[in-house]
This record gives C-alpha cells, sequence and structure tokens, in this order.
C-alpha cells in the first residue's frame, strides 16, 4: 500500500499536535479536557484527508493541580511549571515539524510562544485573535483569572513566575490583537504604553475582517521576515451564537466562517512558525460543532496551497482537463474561495449544475438529513425518497414516466437506448435499422455512442469506430432535419440552445416547426435540456420558449442542486413502457440520497420560480455589455442567465479573456467558437449581477485599451 505525498507546511514537513491539558488559569476546569476531546472527534483523520500530514506528538497535563481556593502565588507558580514544561517541549520538537498547540485555557500560551522563540533562537512576531486582551498582571486583574495574563507575561509584564518562562522576550511592535471586544481600561492603557496595534470588533466591522487581517499580518511579519510569525486563536474571539463552547463568551464576535476565510491567506506564508488553538469547553460542545470548527479552522490556516495541489493533480491525475490556474477550496451562494482566501464570483455555476447557489441551505437540510437516514441500497430493493421523486418529476413536467440516473451523460444514452427500441417494437423500424438524428454544434457527453453524434474532431480522434445509425445536420435548420428524416429514423436528439456550442440560440419558431415535423413523420422529439433547464434560460425549459412539449426530455445538472448527481429522462408510456427489468439500470440511480435533494429542488422550483429572475437579470446583464459598446466583442446572445459573448478572436482570444477575467475576480470559462461564457447562479441578486457586468466590461476593454 502506497501513501499519499505529503504536503510541506512552508519549510516544515509535517504537522505536530501538542495538547496543552491545563485550566490552570482558567475559572472552569472544562478546558482541560479539550485536548482529548478534538483527538477523539477525529481531528487528526480530518487533517490528514485535507492534505495535512500530521501526527499527535503529545498531551502535556499539570503535574501539580492546586486547590481552587489556593492563593494566587501559588496558582501563578503552578501555572508557570506547566508553562515551562510546555515551552521546554516546543523547543525540543524535532526539526521540520510545524507546531500546533491546542489548550487548554489560554495562559498556555506563555508556554507555546516562549517555546516556539526557543526554538527559533528569537521572538516571533504574534497575531493574537481574542474578545480580551489577555493583558492583566498580578496587580491589575479584576478576575483573578490567570488565563487574562499570558499576553502581558510574553510582553515582560506581570510576575516574575510567568515573565521567567524560558524564551525570549517579544517584540510588542510586533504584536497585534484582532477582533477585541471586552477589556478594563489597565489594559487597553497599558498595550497602548507598549506600542501592540489592537483591531477592536469595531474596526473589523468599520473596515471588514479582510482588511483588517492583511494590515495585522503585515506588522507581525517584520520588514524582514527573518523571525516569522505565530497566530494564537483564543476560540471567544467567535461570536458564541456560532461558537458556544467557551470559557468566557462575549457577544458580537467574529463570524467562525470569516475567520475561516481569512486563515487561508496563512497557506502562502512560508513564515509562519505556528498556529495555537485554545479555550474550547467540550463539556459545552455536546454535538461536536465547535470541535468542527477547530478543525476547520487548523485546515483553513495549514492546508496545501494551490501550487502544491495542482501539481498533484498534474501529477496523479489524467491529462483529460486543462483547468484554469484556481483551486477553489469554498462556495456560498454565487462566490467561490480559492485555498489562499481570494474571492471569486460565479458566473459559470459548473456548466448550470449549481442554479440554486452554492451551499444552498435548504439544499444542505436535505443532504445532511437524508445521509443521516438512507444513503444507498441500489436498484435491487425500493427505497422511500425514488417514488416521491418520480411522482414530482412527472407531475413537474407532466410525463407519465421518469427514469433517474446520475449524469447528464447516462440520461443521453438512456433516451437513445429507449429510442431504438420504441422504433424496433412500437414504430416497425427493422432489426438494425433505426437512425438517431442530432445536430452541428451539439455536446450531449463524450461516451463512445455520444460522441459519435459529435460534430468535434478532438471527441472522436482515436475514439472509434463508432456505432452506426448516427448522423448530424445544420442546427436551426428545420428543412435540413425534413431531408434527413427517413422510414428509419427513430428519434431527433436536440438542445433548443447550444451551450458547448457556443451558447447558440436557434432562430425563432425552429423548435416548433421541428417538432411539428417530428409529429408529421412519427419521429422521437427529443430535447437535451441537461444545462438549459430548471429555469436557466427564463423558463423552466428552453422548450417552453416555444411552446414545445417534446416526447422525451432529459434532465440533469441542476437538478442534483449542485450536490449530487441526479439525471433523469422523461417521456409518456408509448415511449418508457419498452423498457423491462434488466433491460437498464444504475446502482446509484435514484439513490435516495440523491432522489432527496432533487425532491428539494423541485420543491424550490415551483415555490420560487427562478426563471422569472433568471429573464429580468439576463435583459439586465445583456443589457451592460451591449451599453459599452466594445470593440473586441462580434455578438452577445443567450436567454436568461445562459449568456454567451462571442469574441473577436484577432483582438481577444476567449482563452485569454477567461484567465483575465479569473484575475479580476470572474470564474468562467470559453467554450466554442471564441465565446466567453456567463451563467451564473440563478440566484444573483442585481448588485452582485452589476459588479460582475462591470468587472466583465473592465477586463473584455482591458484588449484594446
Amino acid at each position: 500500500m502506497t501513501t499519499a505525498t505529503r504536503h510541506l507546511l512552508g519549510p516544515y514537513e509535517g504537522l505536530s499536535i501538542i495538547g496543552a491539558a491545563s485550566a490552570l488559569g482558567a475559572p472552569f476546569p472544562g478546558n482541560a479536557d479539550a485536548p482529548d476531546a478534538l483527538q477523539r472527534s477525529g481531528l487528526c483523520e480530518r487533517l490528514t484527508n485535507a492534505g495535512i500530514h500530521c501526527v499527535w506528538s503529545e498531551t502535556l497535563r499539570p503535574l501539580d493541580l492546586p486547590e481552587a481556593a489556593t492563593d494566587m502565588d501559588a496558582r501563578l507558580r503552578a501555572n508557570a511549571a506547566f508553562a515551562q514544561r510546555l515551552s521546554s517541549h516546543l523547543a525540543a520538537l524535532e526539526a521540520g515539524r510545524f507546531p500546533l498547540v491546542l489548550g487548554g485555557d489560554h495562559a498556555v500560551a506563555v508556554g507555546t510562544w516562549r517555546g516556539i522563540g526557543r526554538r527559533l533562537g528569537s521572538a516571533p512576531g504574534l497575531l493574537w485573535i481574542d474578545a480580551h486582551l489577555d493583558s492583566h498582571t498580578a496587580d491589575s486583574t479584576h478576575s483573578g483569572n490567570i488565563h487574562g495574563m499570558p499576553l502581558a507575561a510574553l510582553l515582560g509584564l506581570g510576575h516574575s513566575s510567568l515573565t521567567e518562562v524560558a524564551g525570549p522576550r517579544f517584540d510588542p511592535s510586533r504584536v497585534c490583537i484582532v477582533g477585541a471586544r471586552a477589556w478594563e481600561p489597565e489594559e487597553r492603557t497599558r498595550l497602548h504604553q507598549l506600542g501592540v496595534r489592537v483591531f477592536d470588533i469595531d474596526q473589523i466591522h468599520r473596515r471588514g475582517l479582510p482588511t483588517v487581517f492583511c494590515e495585522a499580518l503585515s506588522i507581525v511579519r517584520g520588514s524582514d521576515g527573518q523571525s516569522g510569525f505565530g497566530v494564537s486563536i483564543d476560540l471567544d474571539a467567535l461570536d458564541p451564537a456560532a461558537i458556544p463552547a467557551v470559557s468566557c463568551p462575549e457577544p458580537d464576535g467574529l463570524d467562525p466562517q470569516a475567520l475561516a476565510d481569512v486563515l487561508l491567506t496563512l497557506r502562502n506564508c512560508g513564515d509562519l512558525v505556528g498556529l495555537e488553538i485554545v479555550e474550547y469547553r467540550p463539556d459545552l460542545d455536546s454535538g461536536g460543532q465547535v470541535a468542527r470548527w477547530v478543525a476547520e479552522l487548523a485546515q483553513a490556516a495549514l492546508g496545501p496551497g494551490s501550487y502544491t495541489l495542482r501539481e498533484r493533480e498534474r501529477h496523479h491525475g489524467a491529462g483529460n482537463y486543462a483547468p484554469l490556474p484556481a483551486v477553489f477550496h469554498r462556495g456560498e451562494g454565487v462566490w467561490l474561495w480559492d485555498v489562499e482566501g481570494r474571492r471569486y464570483l460565479d458566473m459559470m455555476s459548473a456548466y448550470s449544475a449549481v442554479s440554486f447557489g452554492h451551499t444552498h441551505p435548504r439544499l444542505l437540510r436535505a443532504l445532511e438529513d437524508q445521509a443521516r437516514r438512507l444513503a444507498l441500497t441500489s436498484r435491487a430493493f425500493s427505497n422511500d425518497r425514488l417514488p416521491l421523486l418520480l411522482e414530482r418529476l412527472c407531475a413537474t413536467f407532466g410525463y407519465e414516466r421518469a427514469l433517474p440516473v446520475n449524469t447528464g451523460l447516462e440520461a443521453v444514452e438512456t433516451a437513445l437506448k429507449a429510442a431504438r427500441k420504441w422504433a424496433y417494437t412500437i414504430k416497425g423500424v427493422p432489426p438494425g435499422q433505426a437512425t438517431v438524428i442530432a445536430c452541428d454544434g451539439n455536446f450531449h457527453g463524450r461516451s463512445i455512442a455520444i460522441v459519435g453524434l459529435s460534430s468535434n474532431p478532438q471527441y472522436q480522434a482515436g475514439f472509434g469506430p463508432f456505432p452506426p445509425g448516427l448522423q448530424r445536420i445544420p442546427f436551426g435548420d428545420a428543412d435540413a432535419l425534413e431531408a434527413a428524416i427517413t422510414p428509419d429514423t427513430a428519434a431527433f436528439l436536440v438542445e433548443p440552445i447550444q451551450g458547448e456550442g457556443g451558447i447558440v440560440v436557434p432562430p425563432a419558431g425552429y423548435l416548433a416547426h421541428c417538432a411539428e415535423i417530428c409529429r408529421h413523420h412519427d419521429v422521437l422529439l427529443i430535447a437535451d435540456e441537461v444545462q438549459t433547464g430548471l429555469g436557466r434560460t427564463g423558463r423552466l425549459l428552453a422548450c417552453d420558449h416555444e411552446g414545445v412539449r417534446p416526447d422525451g426530455l432529459i434532465l440533469g445538472k441542476a437538478l442534483g442542486g449542485g450536490l449530487m448527481p441526479v439525471s433523469a429522462f422523461l417521456a409518456d408510456r408509448r415511449v418508457m413502457d419498452v423498457f423491462h427489468p434488466g433491460d437498464h439500470g444504475s446502482t446509484f440511480g435514484g439513490n435516495p440520497l440523491g432522489a432527496a435533494v432533487a425532491l428539494e429542488v423541485l420543491a424550490l422550483l415551483a415555490e420560487t420560480r427562478p426563471w422569472e429572475h433568471a429573464e429580468r437579470m439576463g435583459e439586465r446583464l445583456r443589457r451592460h455589455l451591449a451599453d459599452a459598446h466594445l470593440p473586441c466583442i462580434r455578438a452577445i446572445r443567450g436567454r436568461g442567465l445562459l449568456i454567451g459573448i462571442a469574441l473577436d478572436p484577432a483582438i481577444a482570444p476567449a482563452a485569454q479573456a477567461a484567465e483575465r477575467l479569473l484575475v479580476r475576480g470572474i470564474a468562467t470559462r470559453d467554450t466554442h467558437g471564441n465565446v466567453i461564457r456567463l451563467a451564473p447562479p440563478l440566484t444573483i441578486t442585481e448588485d452582485e449581477l452589476d459588479h460582475g457586468a462591470e468587472w466583465v466590461v473592465e477586463t473584455l476593454a482591458s484588449f484594446v485599451a
């Protein structure tokens, strides 16, 4: 058995986790159980699955546990003794290991950062993320809790037992506090006199966490970049509504997801020398929610960066894709974040699969609820979600039967099989003679049979021979369809709008005329609405623009809500009843997990009618683009929120335009015919769309500047 390539953390070979199981400085004992609880929660496994090679090095525990009523000097000495042991452990950590310290209360920070300073030979800069300033001394403390003193001790102030823990004193000009919102006047005055920069919660609300975090990084990293910097996260910096299991919760804290997003920027910091996360209270975290956030914060800060991940993909993956140079980590609504924390407006929606936006809460709820109940049985048995989905599909789209599969390609193959068997058993075509007609410029998938219908030479090169009985005609030419039909023609397979072909809209009346021709010749009209269906083009189905009801309907992508591969072929009994048990099947097709998500998608469709919003937003986007009068734009075409910008290749090659758009924060891709695709989630707001249009116009204008 081989193991995955290790991710290097800057100059380090891997991650060593050190538990600091001390609550000596806190008013509650629960912090002492935090490292063990985090280890049981699967923290190491989560980090490993995120590409971080880690080992749990050791969990240190206090050797001396003074009584609660013990005087301050004794408690300070006990804290100092533990801090000294932690400092020595970190100082002796083997070369090539990156330390992640998990408390415990925040008093352990004295040992953490003095020990890391000893390891480095000098004190690093320190980014202290905390609701409190932790800068009391034994003389100024109001509560008598020692976890309110560690930063002062690191700066050389306070009781000698803490300040004399082995290790260098920290330079206040390279220490920043982020997220503070509760302190006593003595602390703020002390830090001001020392020159420690404090970014309180009011500044964060006013300026935004990304801006504040960036400025704080520039301070703690210093000008020479030689001594490195560390990050200490007290979980009470976060909003207790989301992170309740902490020692001293304070209202109006940082959003945990916002903090995770900015921590992603640390992946590019080769001078990061240590991370500490403290003040977790497992006794208040019965559901494990906060333990998951600890893992999420550690992953965000310490996970592999774009270069490492792209190299792994290049080295281990087949070369059948050439992705643009961004590695996405998270999505929410219409936005994507890469692994370094850069944000992008998603103007492609995974080829329409993410029509309801990323991580839609209702779709996530449906997925999570069903995943906890039942995910898969195979079609050897019935499940309690598939019948409901089949019924809802038929009712929504007006067909008598539906056949569930996973991918759009499978749904197209299913439709082709149904059409051929229908031709032989119902229409009376002689065995082996049935033909299927498609259009030039089509994209129905990349299986052997489907690429046999393709006009793209690359899709066919090296993959023949292809099945017989497949032919093509020009797209948008109904007369060509009439001329191509013979008594052996089983079906006409067509996209109402060609997506991969360059967002090509056929002439008005084309689809209706084709439907009439097919009815006249007893040929099945099969509409591939994998990319165009479910509201994308300003109607529930793109066929609805011309009032056409095809004999067979292929759905996919958006039907899975961007969470699961769910597709379906729909038809009336006249077509679908040609299938008998054993004729066709799929282990995962119709699985209860996918069915539950698709049911929620159909419910959202009925409740929100997103095609109406798509039509308005599409008109708005096309107007923005047209009003720019850019010489590089030859045509703007499409319907609803499926829009293609045909560019003049002599001015703006579409592949280069896609790369420049990515740099500008627009995630999309070029397609055939030197076309840029714009197809954001149907949930996009006017403001988001206007910003996106502005960025697209500015980027395309740069080609003629």
